[in-house]
C-alpha cells in the first residue's frame, strides 16, 4: 500500500490541477470534439471514458503540432513514462520505461494492430512515427488481449487507414547535416471499391559523438476493400536502418568516468547495427450470426548485421594493452503473428470477445568475437577486419506462444461496467548453443548442446469502472483492475553462446484510479494508484568478467500517476504530469566481485522516484503556432547497490511555426537545455550508460495537397 504521505501528496496534486483549471475555464468558449476510443484494452473500441484502466491517446494531429519526431517526443507528455533514446540496438532505437520499470522487453510494442518484434525483443530501431493517426498507451499488463508479451505496458502506434489522411510532402534540414524526407499520398478516396495509402519518408541524422548517427528508410503501402462478403485489408512495411552506434560511457566510483571525453567512441572502425526489416499483414473482417469475425495474418523477417565494442570493467587506459571485447554478428529473425476471435453481442449491454492467437519466432546469431587496444578517446580505433577471430558462437531460438481468450464486457448500468478476461497460455522454446574456441592453432568446439522448455499458464485480468457523476459530456469515474501474467524470459541474440534458458518472469499488479471531464470537454484528467509483485526479472550482470542475463528474484514496484489536460482556448492547450515511483528489489542476491550481496530494498538503477512534464501548445489553423514540453527527472541511481547517485534533470523541447493554407513552415529545437545525462544502461559494457543526445535543431516545411 502507497504510504499516508504519498496519498496526501496524490490529492494535494490533483485538488491544485482541479482549482487550476476552474480558473482557466471560467470565460472559456464552448468547444465540440468527439469521445476518444480505443482498441488496446481489448479486441474491440471502448470509450476512454468506460475503460477500467490508464490509457492515454496522442493524436497525430497533436504530434505534429509540437514537432515530435522519435518515440521520446512523442510520449514526453505522458504521465510516468519516459523514453531513453538509443540503447544497445543504436542511435535509432530506445529504451522505454513503464511504473518504473526499463527493461527492453517488459513492454509490448504493437504497430497496426500488429506486436511489432513478435516472439523477441520490440522492433524499435525500425519504428516510423510519420502518417500517425494516433498512439495509445496502456499502463501495466495486456494478458488477456496479447497474451505471453508484456508487463508494464503496451505502446500501440496506428497509422492512418487505407484511403485516408490527408496527401502531404514534408521536407526538413537538421542540426550537423541531418536531412529527412516524408511523403503521404491516399492513392483513393473513402468511398473507392479498394482503398489505397502509400508512405515513403527517410531521415539521416548525424549525432554529436564521433562517427556517431543513423540512416532510416521506410515504406508503407496499405490496402483495403470489400471481398466476398467482407472487409479484407493488406499491409506491406519494409524499412532499412543503417546505423553507426555510440558507446556507453562507463562508470568509475559512482560517477561517469572522467577518464573518458563525453563523445568518445570506442568501437573498432566499421561499427554497426543494420538493420532490413519486412513485413506482410493480412486482415478480414465479416459479419456472423455469432458477431463480428476478425482475423489477422503477419509474417516479418528483419536481418541484422552488429559490429560492436565495449571497454572493459577497470580498462587500461595505454591504448596498447587489449581493454575492449568486441564481435561482429548477423542475426536472423522471423515472426509469424495470427489472431482470429468473434465479438458476440449478447446483449446491448454485454460482448462477448473469444478467440485464439499464436506468436512464432525463429531466431538465429552468429558472432565472430575479438579483443583489442583503445585510447579511452577512440582516436587509434583499429579497423575490425584487421582484428583476430578469438572465438566463434551461434545461438539458434525457436519460440511458439499459443492461447485461447476470452473476455467479458459487460455493461451493468448506464454507470457500471465490468470487464473480465481469461486465457490459457502454452509457451514452447528450443534453443541450441554452440561455441569454438579460435585461440589456438586449430578451432576447438568446446560447446555445443541444446535446452527446451514448455510452460502452460492461466492469465487473467479484471476490472470495473463506475462513473458516480456525469453532466452532458462531463462525467467523473472510478475505476480498478487487477491483473496476472508471465512471460518466458528474454532471448537478445547477443554475442555469447547462451545456451541456458532462464525462468519465465511472473506478475501481478493492481491499479485503481479516478478520471474525469469538465467544462464540456475542456478539462480532462487522471489520476491512478499502482502496485505490482514481481518475480524473475531479467537483469544484466557479470559473470567471469563477462556479460550475461540472469533472473533476479523478486521486485515490488508501487507508485501513483497524475496528468491533466486542459484548453485554455480553441487554439491553446495545457498538459501536465506528475509520477511518483517507488521500484525496489525483494529478494535478489548478486555477486559483485565475487561476494554476495543481497539487494533488498534498494531501488532500481535508472528509476528515478519523481517524474513530471508540462507542456504549452498554440496551434491555430492559420497563421503563427508555438509550443514548449519541459520533462524533470528526479534523482535516481546508476547501480544496484543505490551508491552510484545521479542527479535530477529536467529537457526542453520547444518550437515555433507559421502555417497559412496548404504551406507551414517550423523551426523545432530538441533537448535545448542540452543536458547529457545517462538515459540507459547497456547489457553489454558492464556499468556503462547511454547518454541524452545533445542538442539539435529542425528547420522543415510541410506541403498538404488539396487544401485551400
Amino acid at each position: 500500500m502507497l504510504s499516508i504521505s504519498l496519498r496526501r501528496r496524490a490529492i494535494s496534486v490533483a485538488v491544485a490541477v482541479a482549482f487550476s483549471a476552474v480558473s482557466a475555464f471560467a470565460c472559456a468558449q464552448d468547444a465540440q470534439t468527439l469521445a476518444p476510443v480505443e482498441v488496446t484494452t481489448s479486441k474491440i473500441p471502448i470509450a476512454l471514458s468506460d475503460v477500467a484502466a490508464n490509457v492515454t491517446v496522442i493524436s497525430g494531429d497533436e504530434l505534429r503540432e509540437r514537432g515530435a519526431n522519435d518515440l521520446r517526443t512523442a510520449l514526453a507528455l505522458v504521465a510516468g513514462v519516459v523514453i531513453a533514446p538509443g540503447g544497445d540496438a543504436g542511435p535509432a532505437s530506445a529504451v522505454p520505461a513503464l511504473w518504473g520499470l526499463r527493461e527492453f522487453d517488459a513492454f509490448l510494442l504493437v504497430v497496426d494492430g500488429v506486436p511489432s518484434g513478435g516472439a523477441f525483443t520490440p522492433a524499435l530501431a525500425s519504428l516510423d512515427l510519420a502518417n500517425v493517426e494516433r498512439i495509445e498507451v496502456l499502463k501495466g499488463a495486456a494478458p488477456v488481449s496479447y497474451g505471453a508479451t508484456s508487463f508494464v505496458g503496451v505502446i500501440h502506434v496506428i497509422h492512418y487507414a487505407a484511403g485516408q489522411g490527408p496527401a502531404r510532402v514534408e521536407m526538413g534540414i537538421g542540426s550537423r547535416g541531418s536531412a529527412r524526407l516524408a511523403l503521404a499520398l491516399p492513392l483513393s478516396d473513402n468511398n473507392a471499391s479498394w482503398r489505397q495509402s502509400l508512405l515513403f519518408d527517410g531521415e539521416k541524422r548525424e549525432l554529436t559523438g564521433d562517427r556517431t548517427g543513423f540512416d532510416r528508410a521506410h515504406l508503407l503501402y496499405r490496402g483495403a476493400g470489400n471481398v466476398g462478403g467482407g472487409e479484407l485489408s493488406l499491409d506491406f512495411d519494409a524499412t532499412l536502418v543503417r546505423q553507426d552506434p555510440a558507446s556507453p560511457h562507463p562508470v568509475e566510483n559512482g560517477v561517469l568516468s572522467p577518464r573518458v571525453p563525453l563523445d568518445a567512441n570506442d568501437n573498432p572502425r566499421g561499427a554497426k547495427n543494420d538493420e532490413n526489416r519486412t513485413q506482410l499483414a493480412l486482415g478480414y473482417v465479416m459479419s456472423t450470426s455469432l458477431g463480428e469475425w476478425s482475423t489477422r495474418l503477419a509474417v516479418a523477417a528483419t536481418n541484422d548485421s552488429n559490429v560492436r565494442g565495449f571497454l572493459r570493467e577497470g580498462f587500461a587506459d595505454d591504448g596498447v594493452t587489449h581493454n575492449a571485447d568486441g564481435f561482429q554478428q548477423g542475426v536472423h529473425k522471423t515472426d509469424v503473428y495470427f489472431d482470429s476471435h468473434i465479438a458476440t453481442e449478447l446483449s446491448p449491454q454485454v460482448t462477448l470477445v473469444w478467440g485464439l492467437d499464436y506468436l512464432y519466432g525463429k531466431g538465429s546469431q552468429h558472432s565472430g568475437n575479438f579483443e583489442y587496444p583503445v585510447l579511452p578517446n577512440g582516436s587509434n580505433a583499429p579497423d575490425w577486419q584487421s582484428l583476430h577471430i578469438d572465438e566463434y558462437t551461434h545461438v539458434g531460438d525457436t519460440r511458439n506462444f499459443a492461447g485461447l481468450y476470452t473476455e467479458l464486457n459487460y455493461a451493468l448500468t448506464d454507470a457500471w461496467r465490468v470487464e473480465a478476461g481469461v486465457r490459457f497460455n502454452h509457451t514452447h522454446e528450443v534453443r541450441d548453443a554452440s561455441h569454438i574456441d579460435n585461440t589456438g592453432p586449430t578451432p576447438v568446439q568446446d560447446q555445443n548442446g541444446s535446452e527446451q522448455r514448455s510452460d502452460s499458464r492461466w492469465a487473467g485480468a479484471l476490472g470495473t469502472s463506475y462513473r458516480f457523476w456525469q453532466d452532458g459530456r462531463d462525467y467523473v469515474m472510478a475505476y480498478a483492475n487487477y491483473r496476472n501474467t508471465f512471460k518466458p524470459a528474454v532471448i537478445d541474440f547477443g554475442p555469447e553462446s547462451e545456451g541456458g534458458i532462464l525462468q519465465p518472469e511472473t506478475a501481478r499488479s493492481a491499479e485503481a484510479g479516478l478520471k474525469g471531464r469538465h467544462f464540456d470537454g475542456r478539462l480532462e484528467w487522471d489520476l491512478s494508484v499502482f502496485h505490482m509483485d514481481f518475480n524473475n526479472l531479467v537483469v544484466a550482470q557479470a559473470v567471469n568478467g563477462l556479460p550475461s542475463l540472469t533472473n533476479a528474484g523478486k521486485e515490488r514496484f508501487k507508485g501513483v500517476e497524475l496528468d491533466g489536460r486542459y484548453r485554455l482556448a480553441d487554439d491553446l492547450s495545457l498538459v501536465g504530469t506528475y509520477a511518483y515511483h517507488d521500484a525496489r528489489f525483494g529478494d535478489y542476491v548478486q555477486l559483485f566481485g565475487g561476494t554476495p550481496v543481497q539487494l533488498k530494498g534498494n531501488l532500481l538503477e535508472l528509476s528515478p522516484q519523481h517524474l513530471g512534464s508540462v507542456g504549452l501548445m498554440y496551434a491555430p489553423a492559420e497563421g503563427f503556432r508555438a509550443y514548449g514540453v519541459a520533462a524533470y527527472n528526479g534523482a535516481h541511481y546508476l547501480d544496484r547497490r543505490d551508491t552510484a547517485r545521479a542527479g535530477a534533470y529536467a529537457t526542453l523541447d520547444a518550437g515555433i511555426g507559421y502555417r497559412r493554407a496548404a504551406w507551414e513552415v517550423r523551426l523545432d529545437g530538441y533537448n535545448l537545455s542540452d543536458r547529457r545525462d545517462a538515459v540507459a544502461g547497456s547489457e553489454r559494457g558492464i556499468e556503462q550508460f547511454y547518454l541524452l543526445p545533445a542538442r539539435s535543431y529542425w528547420l522543415s516545411m510541410l506541403y498538404i495537397f488539396g487544401s485551400h
